[in-house]
């Protein structure tokens, strides 16, 4: 098995405000693969320089990038442009796929063109001086404010009243050049893992505050997870045949995480998919992967083998 794969490196950490969190999926595809006996080495991935970076894994001298890196740099399309032009294969979408998976603005007139649902928005790309603004008259409160490309929920609020509006716009505004605003959802927060192109079971997050953000997504008691959701069959193979669809419309191949919401009536609404969603033993991925009889090393395995398939 070493000698098929070659030197794998891991890619993790990066300059991206989800440093933190991608050091973890790092580490844990590190020591899965370490079990499996395969050649690996760690890459940590400090800065955005290109040319900085193409050394760096050139140094290295390996067959094949496993990518963990997370957000900005990693999973909007910079990396996989360096990977292919060192002509080194690597797990996940392609730089096309990825920058375009990674701009909810740009996905979503995607996904609305081929008849998704989604929900209502209005796309900021200027800091406004005041929230009270014409175009937000159609609106009715709650809204969801948050950055076009940023992931783990960093910037996102919810906002019950016109007058916390201007905070939460700023707020989405220091972590991006773009903010979307959108309509607020009621109803189940769901993910569905996509693994070469077939959707894997349903997963249901329920977390114990608010909503699902930063502190909930990774703080542990904070949100319980049903594994697979309990959603009666039909409806099932609906929203995973919806996830399906915006994984193949973005150009993502080998896995993606599509986020949605169901409302009240039953009809999904896609949120994002994510080209690297979290990837420890315990991120929803790998969750949703094991109840479909998938152990986290196999994943792994799985994904680098689909890495080669590409080349």
């Amino acid at each position: 098995m070493a000698v098929k794969f070659g030197k794998v490196g891991i890619l993790m950490g990066g300059p991206s405000s989800e440093r933190e969190i991608s050091l973890k999926s790092g580490r844990a595809v590190l020591d899965a693969l370490k079990e499996l006996n395969l050649d690996i080495i760690p890459i940590d991935i400090k800065t955005d320089d290109p040319q900085e970076n193409l050394r760096l894994i050139k140094e290295q001298n390996i067959n094949c990038a496993f990518l963990t890196l997370h957000g900005r740099f990693g999973e909007d399309g910079q990396m996989q442009a360096i990977l292919d032009e060192a002509r080194i294969p690597y797990t996940g979408s392609g730089k096309f796929a990825s920058s375009l998976a990674m701009d909810k603005i740009a996905s979503r007139k995607i996904l609305e063109a081929y008849k998704l649902h989604v929900p209502k928005y209005l796309v900021l790309q200027k800091r406004p001086v005041q929230a009270d603004l014409p175009h937000f008259k159609n609106f009715h409160f709650p809204v969801v404010v948050k950055p076009a490309t940023q992931g783990s929920s960093i910037g996102l609020s919810i906002v019950d009243k016109k007058e916390d509006l201007a905070a939460a716009i700023c707020l989405a505004f220091d972590f991006d050049q773009k903010v979307l605003v959108e309509e607020y959802i009621k109803g189940r927060e769901l993910t569905v893992g996509i693994l070469n192109d077939r959707a894997l079971p349903l997963i249901e997050i329920v977390p114990k505050k608010r909503f699902f953000d930063f502190e909930a997504k990774y703080s542990s008691g904070l949100t319980e997870y049903i594994v697979p959701a309990k959603i009666e069959q039909k409806l099932a193979e609906k929203i995973q045949a919806a996830a399906l669809k915006a994984h193949r419309l973005l150009g993502c191949y080998a896995y993606s995480r599509v986020d949605l919401i169901l409302n009240e009536k039953n009809i999904p609404f896609i949120l994002e998919a994510n080209t690297i969603p979290g990837f420890t033993q315990t991120s929803l991925f790998p969750k949703a992967a094991r109840v479909a009889g998938i152990e986290f090393g196999q994943l792994c395995l799985e994904l680098i083998r689909l890495a080669y398939e590409k080349t």
